[in-house]
């Protein structure tokens, strides 16, 4: 039993139930609404949170919140929970079933804990600092591919294609010197892939702290690299990150490296 396994616990029943209410949504239509011009956000995903804060707060009075749908709550306590509801909504609105409820737990701002429940699988990632990363009670590890040219990688899009900076040009870049490149939808759910080796690396630009929180401690207890695309160390207030299995991410850097 680690330090944080109490809380660990606890976050993964609370996933489990957020997932359950997802299940629910997703049997039947709901209302579906737009934050941004693609930025879109439905009932479950507020559903899931009001679930997810009540439960979490109720049982650490003291903790500190962040979520994605407009949640910042007690920001300078000691531990802060960093949650996405609903991660892969607009899969969700379409009725594609690639989504997932994430929670990371960070203490005095370093990531300590991380929960990805993935609803339509019934698949419950989880990792402890320290503690080593697991799927369902299995332990799991990054694969061992050391050649990117034989890495699968995944990847997304940000919703405001108009930015100055895209990942079109990268993405072009990958698909060239990868075995393939897939595109799911949910970040969380693929950082969880390259823990347990079915992804060989992961890049994405215009994060979100809640995007990344719990998958990032995942990837690095399963033996994976997360950094940002200079290959520092990985920051979840910072809106580029890429993760992989450590062997090709030299490789990856130089691909997003190149002007």
């Amino acid at each position: 039993m680690g330090e944080y396994s109490a809380l660990l616990e606890e976050a993964r029943r609370t996933a489990t139930d957020a997932g359950a209410l997802l299940r629910r949504f997703y049997d039947r239509p709901g209302e579906v609404f737009f934050k941004g011009e693609v930025n879109l956000v439905t009932e479950a995903d507020t559903a899931s949170q009001d679930l997810i804060l009540e439960r979490l707060s109720r049982a650490f009075p003291g903790h500190g919140f962040l979520a994605e749908e407009g949640l910042d709550r007690l920001g300078g306590a000691e531990y802060r929970w960093v949650i996405d509801p609903l991660d892969g909504t607009t899969n969700f609105a379409h009725r594609l079933p690639v989504f997932c409820v994430s929670i990371g737990l960070e203490r005095r701002g370093a990531l300590v804990c991380g929960v990805v429940h993935n609803p339509m699988s019934g698949e419950t990632f989880w990792a402890e600092k320290g503690g080593g990363a697991f799927l369902d009670g299995r332990a799991v590890r990054v694969s061992g591919i050391a050649e990117l040219g034989k890495a699968l990688l995944a990847t997304g899009f940000p919703y405001d294609l108009r930015t100055t900076r895209t990942n079109i040009i990268p993405h072009e870049r990958f698909l060239l010197r990868s075995q393939a490149v897939r595109r799911c939808g949910s970040a969380a759910l693929d950082l969880c892939s390259v823990a347990c080796g079915r992804f060989d690396g992961f890049w994405e630009f215009s994060l979100n702290p809640w995007d990344t929180a719990a998958g990032a401690v995942i990837v690095e207890e399963a033996g994976g690299r997360v950094t940002d695309f200079r290959g520092r160390p990985a920051d979840i207030r910072h809106p580029e990150v890429l993760a992989s299995n450590g062997l090709i991410h030299e490789a990856m850097l130089g691909v997003l490296d190149e002007p």
